[in-house]
């Protein structure tokens, strides 16, 4: 019977299903827990989920799969991590800088999963609850303001020495308790400024996917629509 198991699934494949067990529980209470329950973005969700499945088993597989090739393992793995380590910037759009500091903890837990073939499970246990409880303290820590982006049709505002009534105008007209603003791009032939509004949310959706947008692009308004 013994015979029968270890030609149906070998050791190490055994011990990587415990890994990979542990790497998906531990990914999901960072995404779920810690990011989700805090921006809502179902996209980056599923994204941040699928991408650890996805590097787990890359990484798993290229460490073992090319175990035959001796010397070539040192070069496939460093030509793969590189790659791994390239998809952080394999959007298209630019992804807001606390999107992509989840996305490379979940990479990184990913990797070091998928490599501790070695280690006791009681280590590795430890090493992913110790970058959960880091992440679980900066996330409570540090207070995410909320902010928008916003073309800007009064020009005479945006002057230093009139910045309160700036405020005043966007508290009027967009009905947000804004606390401070940044005006960014000025353009003088369109009567037109970018300004970074920053205010106090009543809830706790700080974030979306077009928060921080100012044109919308035609092949997104398909998504919009449906």
């Amino acid at each position: 019977m013994e015979d029968l198991l270890s030609g149906l699934m070998s050791l190490d494949f055994t011990l990587m299903l415990v890994r990979f067990v542990i790497c998906l529980l531990v990914n999901w209470l960072i995404v779920d827990k810690l990011y989700y329950k805090k921006s809502k973005r179902r996209d980056f969700y599923f994204t941040f989920i699928i991408i650890g499945v996805a590097i787990f088993f890359i990484v798993f597989f290229m460490i073992f799969v090319l175990e035959d090739m001796k010397g070539k393992t040192g070069i496939g793995v460093g030509i793969g991590m590189f790659g791994i380590f390239s998809i952080m910037r394999y959007r298209t759009d630019a992804m807001p800088v606390r999107e992509m500091t989840y996305l490379f903890v979940v990479l990184c837990l990913s990797v070091v999963n998928a490599l501790a073939s070695t280690m006791p499970l009681v280590e590795l246990l430890v090493t992913n609850f110790i970058i959960i409880i880091v992440v679980w303290f900066f996330e409570h820590l540090l207070k995410v303001v909320p902010c928008k982006l916003i073309q800007y049709d009064r020009l005479d505002l945006v002057k230093p020495d009139r910045r309160e009534d700036l405020i005043e105008d966007i508290r009027e007209r967009t009905g947000l308790d804004v606390i401070t603003v940044e005006v960014g791009g000025i353009d003088m032939l369109r009567d037109m400024a970018v300004v970074k509004v920053y205010y106090r949310s009543q809830n706790r959706d700080v974030s979306n996917s077009v928060n921080n947008k100012v044109k919308v692009k035609d092949t997104e308004y398909v998504e919009f629509n449906s």
